[in-house]
């Protein structure tokens, strides 16, 4: 089974992502900020894949991801945003991934099967 990091500062989204990933039979774990993020990674690494917000207040998911590519070069990651211009940006380069937030989770989904290679 694989084990997912849901980070998001918005409750219901994480909820949301948590259901719908949980109903696929992944084992998820979700974290409120990229602190509390790189506090769970720091203390157990077996993530198969970060899935991350962009737009956090504390620090944002480019910061994250730069910082999980730098500690965990082999975890996966995928960048799950409300704002596509991120997609041009060069620090989008940590990523293997990049979803735009939608009520509809089949990107998502298909993203992380193809990443896993379920």
């Amino acid at each position: 089974m694989a084990r997912i990091l849901i980070v998001d500062d918005e409750d219901n989204i994480r909820l949301l992502i948590k259901e719908e990933l949980l109903d696929g039979g992944y084992e998820i774990v979700d974290a409120n900020s990229a602190k509390k993020a790189l506090q769970i990674l720091s203390a157990d690494r077996n993530f198969d894949l970060v899935c991350t917000d962009i737009e956090m207040p504390d620090i944002n998911g480019l910061e994250l991801a730069g910082d999980i590519r730098k500690k965990y070069p082999e975890m996966k990651i995928i960048f799950l945003t409300a704002y596509s211009h991120y997609k041009s940006e060069m620090a989008s380069w940590a990523a293997d991934a990049y979803v735009v937030k939608s009520m509809d989770l089949t990107e998502l989904k298909d993203t992380i099967q193809n990443l896993l290679k379920l």
